[in-house]
């Protein structure tokens, strides 16, 4: 007779509610609500951190809904070291301010780097993942070492955003959404960090 390992938990920090983090055996979804600056462990994290204020489209926040460009209340900072001590994987638009202003070198596509820090750094693009546009994201990991990925620069069928125009819009609530995917990948690489050498 085998004995099935059960699931090691992670934490799903910054998602959103009712999101496709919750409701998922193993996983301990942090939404707004919860406060996710506040997690204190000891699981390993797959982290969302807000980026409003850090990607190419803040500078319209701004003027649109008045957000401070660069100011999240802490949010990156604490997600950064949530898996820098838990371990895990962050997950940011691609071009994202908050890695060079927390001393993150620029990821690139096609391969892992490793940082000066130890943490792991690539650019993917959720398309190759199911998503309906080509979202370009970088990826931070830290406390394994990570898997090779899908690279593929898969252009879409969506755009996120006006910009040319070439392609449909993405609805709303599907220009945030994590593909379950690439949201089941997060978690197997969150779940391949090894607790106890942390």
């Amino acid at each position: 007779m085998t004995r099935t390992r059960p699931l090691q938990t992670i934490a799903a920090l910054y998602v959103e509610t009712g999101g496709s983090y919750f409701g998922l055996p193993g996983v301990d979804p942090w939404d707004e609500a919860s406060d996710a600056r506040r997690y204190a462990g000891p699981h390993p994290v797959v982290a969302h951190p807000p980026c409003d204020r850090w990607h190419q489209l803040s500078a319209v926040n701004h003027k649109r809904w008045g957000y401070v460009i660069n100011e999240d209340g802490g949010c990156f900072k604490a997600a950064l070291e949530a898996v820098r001590k838990w371990g895990g994987v962050l997950e940011h638009p691609a071009e994202s301010r908050a890695f060079k202003m927390h001393g993150i070198p620029e990821p690139r596509a096609g391969h892992w780097q490793r940082s000066i820090d130890g943490d792991w750094i690539t650019e993917v693009n959720q398309a190759a993942y199911g998503h309906r546009a080509r979202k370009r994201t970088w990826l931070l990991a830290s406390g394994f070492v990570p898997p090779s990925l899908d690279w593929s620069d898969v252009r879409g069928t969506h755009q996120i955003g006006l910009f040319d125009q070439k392609l449909p819009q993405l609805p709303k609530h599907e220009r945030s959404a994590t593909p379950a995917p690439f949201r089941d990948l997060l978690i197997s690489m969150a779940r391949s960090v090894k607790v106890e050498a942390l």
